[in-house]
């Protein structure tokens, strides 16, 4: 028996059947330098994924390491009943980042409970407990975050705290609009909204949560100005727009520093999560302070923005100002897409390869219709890529979609690399 076969083993006795795990053979991760992990039988990768979009600066980065370990020689925890210096530090740096008027942030542990609080505040504000999403999103994990997510692989029950209608979104390619241009499709798309407003609300919606570009859905992306669009619709009635950029934010569009500034949108909430920790635990949502100052009972957060992590979430967000990640992502992005891009002209069976900076999708189809989705086909092009040694993640409704996330932090030569290794694994697989 293997490393791998006695972790999974043990895996599986004391942890739940849900728990997804990636690959016919699941792995172990236990060592990373930079854009490259080992696994617990000693073979190396060029890691595509980042433990979904999350280790954004690398592994091992020496200015985040040493900062966790400094602060963790000094204190670790103290709760937010006391003063944390590390927190107030990078809600100040936040709050001017997001573009936000008089913002004021919270933190939490996860994305999934960032936007709990943005419910909170949402409902708060507004009292009411409708609440508009996309189809095809992905909010969380918890009972109503899941009740909000448009994706039913991940959201296994119809139960809510919320009553949630969901809208049209920007997954061009399996829409009914996508046959028509960026303002035809904008065109459909804002007065599908409308409709629902119409005929399945009271009126009263507290919130509507948008992904700019949707992570589990298959980073599908909408026509730029979409969600600018959506955002004068929801100002009609009073609406408020909270941005989910837990994979869209620090800079991974290359574009922009925020999914939501491709739209021409000002968000009233912003949720936030993944990246900014480079591994670590933390989340927050930032909003107006009118909005954030609304919720009148006390409140604590144990562990969001305690001294350890938000020393070593300080350490990322410089690190990626500071080496100006944003342009990189830009940079390399084009370059994997410059590989990529090529592979649905040669093979009938990419649908699509899709995104923006280091959110690379490729949605995988029967290529005989050239529609119908090939999850089998995705599962066997990840297999190829994890044994010629690239890690790369996989989403979409169907399981159909190739994910390419790496660090933002990824070398010209490590894209090249890993594109390359990528495109070798869909031809062995379509090719054949």
């Amino acid at each position: 028996m293997t490393a791998h076969d006695d972790l999974l083993a043990r895996h599986r006795e004391v942890l739940p059947s849900w728990l997804a795990l990636n690959h016919e053979h699941p792995i172990a991760l236990v060592d990373g330098e930079g854009r490259h992990v080992t696994d617990a039988e000693g073979r190396r990768y060029l890691d595509f994924f980042g433990g979904i979009l999350t280790t954004m600066v690398g592994h091992a980065v020496p200015e985040v390491v040493d900062a966790i370990r400094t602060q963790a020689g000094r204190m670790v925890h103290t709760s937010t009943l006391y003063l944390v210096e590390p927190m107030i530090a990078l809600a100040e740096q936040i709050a001017r980042l997001s573009t936000i008027p008089d913002a004021k942030v919270f933190f939490t542990t996860s994305g999934t409970e960032a936007n709990e609080a943005a419910l909170l505040v949402a409902s708060t504000v507004r009292r009411s407990n409708q609440v508009l999403a996309l189809r095809n999103s992905y909010h969380g994990r918890s009972f109503a975050t899941m009740g909000m997510t448009g994706n039913r692989g991940w959201s296994p029950s119809s139960l809510s705290p919320f009553v949630v209608h969901y809208v049209q979104n920007g997954y061009r390619f399996r829409s009914p609009f996508g046959h028509l241009d960026d303002a035809g499709f904008t065109a459909a798309v804002v007065a599908d909204l409308r409709d629902v407003l119409l005929t399945c609300t009271s009126g009263d919606v507290a919130a509507m949560v948008i992904e700019p570009i949707q992570g589990v859905g298959g980073f599908t992306v909408p026509p730029d100005g979409m969600w600018g669009a959506v955002q004068e619709v929801l100002r009609e009635h009073g609406i408020l727009y909270v941005s989910d950029e837990v994979q869209t934010g620090w800079g991974r569009t290359g574009d922009h520093f925020w999914g939501f500034q491709a739209h021409g949108v000002q968000p009233d909430l912003l949720t936030f999560a993944k990246g900014i920790g480079n591994g670590l635990p933390i989340a927050g949502v930032v909003g107006r302070g009118e909005l954030m100052d609304s919720v009148t009972a006390n409140s604590i957060s144990t562990f969001g923005g305690g001294p350890l992590v938000a020393a070593g979430a300080l350490a990322t967000l410089q690190y990626v100002l500071d080496h100006d990640l944003q342009a990189n992502a830009a940079q390399q992005g084009a370059r994997i897409r410059a590989v990529l891009d090529p592979q649905a002209d040669r093979f009938a069976g990419v649908g699509e390869v899709r995104g923006r900076g280091l959110m690379i999708g490729v949605e995988l189809v029967d290529p005989v219709d050239g529609i119908t989705p090939d999850p089998a086909a995705a599962a066997a092009v990840m297999e190829a890529c994890l044994h010629a040694g690239l890690l790369v993640g996989k989403g979409g409704l169907f399981g159909n979609c190739l994910r390419v996330a790496p660090p933002l932090s990824v070398t010209a030569e490590e894209a090249d690399e890993g594109a390359t290794i990528l495109a070798a694994a869909i031809e062995s697989v379509l090719g054949a």
